[in-house]
């Protein structure tokens, strides 16, 4: 379970993460990403196309407890995290368009999460308090909006904004990891090996289809490990408060468990894979296209 005082921590983080997002943007990006339709319709279709059908999937073929079902349709139903980013950068990816996937999915989000949630909750069958979850939503769009002010009012500001938003993210699993973790431990020794298969498929599959998916569109290939990661790295610190600030009791560490480990484990996975694209970034790939498709 959370208490009282890691609940106020996570808001504190949240808030300043979704600062950091707000901080990265400019009213030229929202520009930018309507003169680029192709781009916003790449980001939406993997972000609420792909993981949402991958989480539905994984709830079908698994047997799963209804708490552990729940976590990873909230899970799968997330936008992508400021993390993915990172990997991307360090994968020599597309940087511009893993921002314009992750702004993408973030402001869609207040409208089609809720919808996803409705639609997949309803086909298995799950019970999800959504007034909370959008409330939630809505309310994380504030530290965005104050983000996106600093960044016009001040550039350097907004840069160091940004900076500590994408650096808290990663202390984010850091935090779970000495927090949560402990003090779960033995309902993470007891919980049966399909809520981690769960936790690491979402993720793994994530960004399988995502390379698949690009790779179909023939999109150059740096674009093609931009969308896998963008489709795959999830916003892990918004589903642990989403179901922090909504579910309590004892059970709440199960509607929490895919989550948390999702967070762990997708470091892991994206460190991986980064690996791998960095191997495949011969000098052929670095004629990168004018714009970001």
């Amino acid at each position: 379970m959370v208490g009282a005082f890691e609940q106020a921590l996570l808001a504190l983080m949240i808030f300043v993460i979704m600062l950091g997002m707000g901080a990265s943007l400019t009213p030229r990006d929202f520009y930018l990403a309507l003169r680029r339709p192709y781009g916003l319709a790449i980001g939406v279709i993997s972000q609420y196309g792909f993981m949402p059908f991958i989480g539905f999937l994984l709830i079908t073929l698994l047997p799963l407890a209804e708490a552990i079902a729940i976590g990873v349709l909230i899970m799968a139903c997330m936008p992508g995290g400021t993390t993915s980013n990172i990997f991307t950068y360090f994968s020599k990816g597309n940087l511009a368009l893993s921002v314009l996937m992750t702004v993408t999915s973030t402001v869609f989000g207040v409208i089609l999460i809720p919808i996803i949630l409705v639609f997949y909750s309803a086909a298995l069958d799950l019970e999800i308090p959504r007034e909370n979850i959008i409330a939630t939503l809505v309310l994380l769009l504030v530290p965005v909006a104050i983000g996106m002010v600093m960044r016009r009012l001040n550039a350097n500001v907004g840069a160091v904004t940004e900076f500590f938003g994408s650096l808290l993210a990663l202390f984010f699993i850091v935090f779970l990891m000495v927090s949560w973790v402990p003090r779960n431990w033995q309902f993470l020794m007891t919980t049966t090996s399909a809520t981690y298969i769960a936790a690491i498929g979402l993720g793994l599959v994530g960004i399988t289809i995502g390379y698949l998916f690009a790779r179909g569109l023939r999109l150059h290939p740096r674009n093609a490990r931009t969308v896998a990661l963008e489709t795959g790295i999830q916003n892990g610190p918004l589903a642990v408060a989403i179901i922090a600030f909504t579910f309590s009791g004892t059970e709440a560490q199960s509607y929490m468990a895919v989550p948390v480990l999702y967070s762990l484990f997708i470091v892991i996975v994206s460190t991986l894979v980064t690996l791998v694209f960095r191997r495949a970034n011969t000098a052929a790939e670095q004629a990168m296209p004018d714009g970001l498709l």
